[in-house]
């Protein structure tokens, strides 16, 4: 955007456009006299009204105020809050549409990052509502509670949200034990246990301040994939989609193709989700060694694999500890959404693993990860997607890479 186009919008604008396209992060493309507008709950082809929302360096967003001419896959939201509340931000949306948009989304950025062209298909996990099992949400100044506006720090009350496991929906919260100006950290296990925990969200939410205080059942919970029981204790990753698990699971050992007596470094390996799946293949031959930076997960994990011998733990940031390691059959690696990153990725190919497996949240990272294997001589040889947020922009997708062939 020139600085003669940004001074030709100003906030609050109301403009006339057409959606192009969807793009990365859950908005849709729109120009208007050269302006670049990013542009919140539309749908490509369509002719809507925006209102200027922010104004940027080289582009401005928006948000649809007017659908002058709808798309045949838009729908009608099924939850009140849509709009508002900043979590969903699909839901005017056809699902299975949300799918082929998030299909766009990998596919343009492997083109634009990695410079490849790829085909790929989202796949449906589970139903698009009451999915999920474990939230954050926060009360406001009055003590309701609800979930932050998309880009603000407004909490939105919220009664009741369709996304969410009936058993941990708004209703079934211990209000009385709620205050003012906290966060509320929510979790259902497989036998149906839950646990609710509150922190003062002014403190911030590290590893060394801002500890969660239980006000509802225990601080383990227990998670059951593959026969392989799992504890997670409250302040523990474990994904909050209650097919995800298994979904997960079963596309890394299909791309790992592990035998028995392999060497598996599960980076970024949280509990030990993918090692237990691994352990029973493996065999009392193998080994597996997880490296993990969080300590409530990785002594989680010393209690899920207790017992077993050929299982070692290590916490401590990847980036360093992978470089203890100087052999490995297969690496699984499954980071943050700011993806595992180039020193990572070098020590990692060095390590001559038959196979990669990594399981990524951001598909930008993932491309651009891709290009650091591609100069390790590791090439893409196989990468799924699954749509593990339905209702929102998120995705999950879990790559094979293998060594390129040398002639």
């Amino acid at each position: 955007m020139t600085e003669t186009t940004r001074k030709a919008l100003h906030i609050g604008e109301i403009l006339r456009v057409e959606i192009e396209k969807v793009a990365h992060g859950g908005h849709f493309i729109a120009r208007h006299e050269g302006a670049v507008i990013f542009v919140r709950h539309a749908i490509p082809g369509e002719v809507v009204e925006v209102e200027i929302t922010g104004l940027e360096k080289s582009f401005a967003r928006a948000d649809v105020v007017a659908v002058i001419e709808p798309s045949p896959h838009r729908a009608t939201a099924p939850c009140q809050y849509a709009g508002s509340c900043g979590g969903c931000d699909f839901q005017h949306v056809e699902i299975t549409h949300q799918r082929e948009l998030k299909s766009d989304v990998i596919a343009e950025q492997f083109a634009r990052i990695a410079k490849m062209e790829i085909n790929i298909e989202v796949e449906e996990v589970s139903t698009p509502l009451h999915w999920r099992t474990r939230f954050a949400a926060s009360t406001n100044n009055n003590g309701a509670a609800g979930f932050k506006g998309s880009r603000s720090n407004a909490v939105i009350p919220i009664s009741s949200c369709p996304v969410l496991i009936p058993e941990i929906d708004f209703p079934t919260l211990p209000s009385d034990r709620i205050s003012a100006n906290q966060r509320i950290e929510v979790a259902l296990d497989t036998s149906g246990e839950r646990t609710v925990a509150t922190l003062n969200q002014r403190a911030g939410r590290t590893a060394e301040r801002a500890v969660p205080t239980i006000i509802e059942g225990k601080n383990l919970l227990h998670y059951t994939v593959r026969e392989f029981n799992y504890q997670v204790s409250q302040s523990s990753f474990w994904q909050s989609n209650i097919n995800a698990p298994d979904a997960l699971v079963d596309a890394v050992l299909r791309f790992a193709q592990f035998k028995a007596g392999d060497h598996l470094i599960d980076l970024y390996g949280g509990v030990g989700l993918f090692a237990g799946a691994a352990l029973p293949i493996l065999g009392a031959g193998g080994r597996i060694d997880i490296v993990e930076g969080s300590s409530a997960a990785t002594s989680d994990a010393w209690a899920n694999f207790n017992g077993a011998e050929n299982v070692y733990i290590h916490t401590g940031d990847v980036a360093k500890e992978i470089r203890k390691f100087n052999r490995a059959d297969v690496i699984v690696l499954d980071p943050p959404r700011t993806g595992a990153g180039k020193p990572v990725i070098e020590k990692a190919v060095q390590l001559k693993a038959r196979a990669i497996v990594y399981v990524a949240c951001d598909p930008a990272a993932l491309a651009r990860d891709t290009t650091y294997l591609n100069d390790g001589g590791y090439h893409l040889q196989d990468i799924r997607a699954f749509d593990l947020f339905p209702m929102t922009h998120h995705i999950e997708s879990i790559a094979l890479y293998t060594p390129r062939e040398v002639s």
